[in-house]
């Protein structure tokens, strides 16, 4: 068995949401816009997800809309809020963000410190520079795990004409997170790091702004996203997002991340040569994600050394995944682009798990190193 600790990836389906789900292949497929009997008992399994994850983000239901990805609800919501003017964004955001915002317009590139904090001053400064559309953030960081303050962003951005997409995907479900309070113009939130099915994400949409959709030819999620939604996904990610709703879970969740977390650090750290990337203060970074820079070795022959002893961890960004590309959040922050390795735990990672990393790293490392001095 595979030690699984690529949670800021995605998260495995968890056994309650597959049970759940194998009690809805059981209903009769129907149009849920339709309004005979058949259909309505899929309407309502929709607008019970819509309602479990507006209830996890502090918003109504009527803010929440169902998208197939992270890059469509980034896509998506950057059409709908650009109008005059460049958009601003670290560019320790998310590719996908990053990509589209480039296609949309000019991109002023907003800095970030050490930590990998969005810099609040420098961007107070850019927007009373220039007539800025839209400002792209990060509740969390999708390497570092490193969280911002998005309140004081949204603050800082409406109180200079700009609109605000924040991206609240690695925190959501894991620490307390209120949209509402943050009061951002679009957040983007996904099923697939609660242990929900791959393929399901949403846009949470301001109260009062209307959101126009990136397709046309229909009328779903009220006229904001076309296309016959993805039944399975959406009850899915409805099903993780109540379990984690649960009086307790996220805290004993978090808990319990923060302390493998912790031994996964101190084995990293007494490798020599080897530092963690992020705020150092643990209130400061999410519970989950830990990130190091390994001297002497470039990332993708750790990552296969530690998948030979049944590891699986991650480096870079997870839209790069493929391709082994050195990690632009790094070199955002100033770091060596193609020396990161990312280590996420979840619901799933046991002690043994961790026991594995602690027993694995340290000689893979020495191994490699040993080679390139060969």
């Amino acid at each position: 068995m595979t030690s699984y600790l690529d949670h800021a990836s995605l998260s495995p389906l968890r056994p309650e949401v597959a049970a759940f789900l194998g009690e809805v292949l059981q209903l009769p497929q129907a149009d849920p816009g339709r309004a005979y009997d058949d259909a309505l008992v899929i309407r309502h399994l929709l607008e019970d997800a819509r309602d479990a994850v507006a209830s996890l983000a502090s918003v109504t239901s009527r803010q929440v809309v169902f998208t197939s990805s992270i890059a469509e609800s980034a896509l998506t919501a950057l059409r709908w809020l650009h109008r005059e003017g460049p958009i601003a964004l670290p560019m320790t955001a998310r590719t996908s963000v990053i990509e589209h915002a480039a296609s949309i317009g000019d991109v002023i590139t907003l800095p970030v410190d050490p930590r990998g904090h969005l810099d609040l001053e420098a961007l107070a400064t850019a927007l009373k520079a220039r007539k800025v559309s839209v400002v792209c953030a990060q509740v969390a960081n999708h390497e570092t795990g490193t969280i911002d303050d998005a309140t004081s962003i949204v603050e800082i951005a409406t109180a200079h004409g700009a609109r605000v997409l924040l991206d609240a995907t690695m925190a959501f479900g894991h620490v307390p997170f209120d949209a509402q309070r943050t009061g951002a113009d679009a957040t983007i939130v996904t099923g697939e790091l609660l242990g929900a099915p791959v393929g399901t994400s949403a846009l949470i949409v301001k109260k009062g702004l209307v959101l126009e959709p990136l397709f046309l030819g229909g009328a779903q999620e009220r006229g904001r996203r076309t296309g016959l939604e993805n039944i399975l996904g959406i009850a899915g990610f409805g099903a993780a997002a109540s379990i984690v709703s649960e009086p307790g879970r996220m805290d004993d969740e978090a808990a319990r991340a923060r302390a493998q977390i912790a031994r996964i650090e101190a084995a990293a750290l007494a490798v020599p040569g080897v530092t963690a990337i992020g705020d150092p203060d643990p209130q400061g970074r999410l519970p989950y994600v830990r990130c190091f820079q390994i001297a002497g070795v470039e990332a993708e022959p750790v990552l296969m050394g530690l998948n030979r002893a049944g590891i699986a961890v991650h480096s870079g960004s997870a839209c790069a995944s493929e391709t082994f590309e050195p990690s632009p959040v790094m070199a955002a922050m100033g770091l060596e682009a193609d020396r990161s390795m990312r280590v996420s735990v979840g619901w799933s990672t046991t002690d043994d798990d961790v026991a594995r990393f602690e027993r694995s790293f340290g000689p893979v490392v020495d191994e490699l190193r040993a080679l390139g001095r060969a």
